[in-house]
């Protein structure tokens, strides 16, 4: 039986705090530890509670969020942070990733996307939005060096942008290749049952609702 993610909601504006809570905990693997409304009360209940997942604002009273995330991992960095913000800009996105966040998610996101975000970070994937990871690629297309431009960043780009996990990799890369699931099985020595949950959780993660979309997709982003 898996098991239950544990998430802690640090976000101070009361409907979003509230709404963000309905949509995680109507997930039967997701359990809401406890929730706060400013960043040093985030810090404490993270160190204490040591949830899973903190999902964190980044305008917050006492200390911001980026703040409150530079803490919590310097404390301990096993716990996961996800970045949940309005926020889009590229000082934002850099400076909560030198923090040690492992993933960042707009507010303007689906539930589906917002859980698929918690989920992902919870197993050790980076995650961004579509609309951030555009604003990270462009940046790297652009010729800029992430390191270079914020500081040391404690976050995988690249492959992961999309949350993507080792095995989703795999099979990705096999869709690409024309496979079909029951020849993906084959290859990678687990059943067709398996191979149909990873390419729909690959299609949910790009965002894409077809095999071909994903192929144009990986090609598209240097995924494979």
């Amino acid at each position: 039986m898996a098991k239950d993610i544990r998430v802690l909601i640090v976000e101070d504006h009361d409907m979003a705090r509230m709404g963000l809570s309905v949509i995680l905990s109507s997930n039967a693997d997701i359990k809401i530890d406890d929730m706060c409304a400013d960043g040093q009360e985030g810090v404490e209940k993270a160190l204490d509670l040591l949830p899973d997942v903190v999902v964190m604002d980044i305008g917050l009273p006492t200390i911001d969020g980026i703040e409150a995330t530079k803490r919590i991992k310097a404390a301990n960095p096993k716990i996961k942070v996800l970045m949940y913000t309005s926020r889009e800009s590229e000082d934002d996105i850099f400076d909560s990733f030198q923090a040690g966040a492992d993933g960042y998610i707009t507010k303007g996101a689906t539930s589906e996307q917002t859980v698929a975000a918690v989920r992902a970070v919870s197993e050790g994937a980076g995650w961004l939005d579509p609309a951030i990871a555009k604003v990270v690629l462009s940046n790297i297309r652009r010729g800029a060096s992430v390191t270079e431009k914020r500081g040391e960043i404690n976050y995988k780009l690249g492959k992961n942008l999309y949350g993507l996990t080792e095995r989703e990799m795999d099979v990705l890369a096999l869709i690409v290749d024309g496979l079909t699931n029951p020849q993906i099985a084959d290859k990678l020595f687990i059943t067709i049952s398996t191979t149909k949950t990873h390419v729909h959780s690959i299609l949910q993660k790009l965002y894409v609702n077809s095999r071909s979309k994903a192929v144009s997709m990986a090609m598209k982003e240097g995924l494979v």
